[in-house]
């Protein structure tokens, strides 16, 4: 099975520091759709692996967050993607979860929901904490220059300087296509 994985806010839509808290604020990044489509169409599973605080602060609800996801599903089938899988953290910052990236629990869940190790599996993200959350898992780090991605990308630390950057998704998919052969 070929998987990827991606972080949502910055890397599939736009962020905002005010968070996203309704189907109305989910708006696609220029391209990401498309990108989504060409990797249902090249035969990869796609999964979205997203910290949402906004439950635990109290900015929106569960329910609202599947109505976002389901805007989300609806648009990238639109364009003829698919998003097999989001796992979500509704925790704070400050909660001591495992699943809240930078820690691995929202991919392992990924690997267990496919049945798949993660080992080289690509996670595109736009911060420290979704690099970090991937090199956990063995899975292969890409960095999105979209979203917080152009920032994250002046302040690496050592150990993730050698992550794979693309100024979009779009882009990160180009990557991932060549590496495959099916570019």
């Amino acid at each position: 099975m070929k998987l990827v994985i991606l972080d949502r806010d910055g890397v599939v839509n736009r962020d905002s520091n005010a968070y996203i808290k309704s189907p109305n604020e989910w708006v696609p990044l220029p391209g990401a759709l498309e990108a989504i489509a060409r990797l249902t169409n090249a035969g990869y599973a796609i999964a979205v692996a997203t910290n949402q605080s906004g439950i635990a602060r109290g900015l929106f609800s569960v329910d609202t967050l599947h109505l976002i996801h389901q805007t989300m599903h609806a648009r990238a089938a639109a364009m003829g993607g698919r998003i097999d899988v989001i796992a979500f953290c509704p925790h704070g910052p400050d909660d001591g979860c495992r699943c809240r990236k930078p820690n691995p629990g929202l991919l392992r869940e990924i690997g267990q929901r496919f049945a798949i190790a993660l080992d080289g599996v690509p996670f595109i993200g736009d911060t420290l904490r979704d690099l970090q959350a991937a090199r956990a898992v063995g899975a292969w780090p890409i960095l999105v220059r979209t979203g917080k991605g152009a920032q994250t990308a002046t302040a690496l630390p050592d150990d993730l300087r050698d992550v794979s950057i693309a100024a979009d998704l779009a882009e990160a998919v180009d990557l991932i296509l060549t590496k495959s052969g099916r570019h």
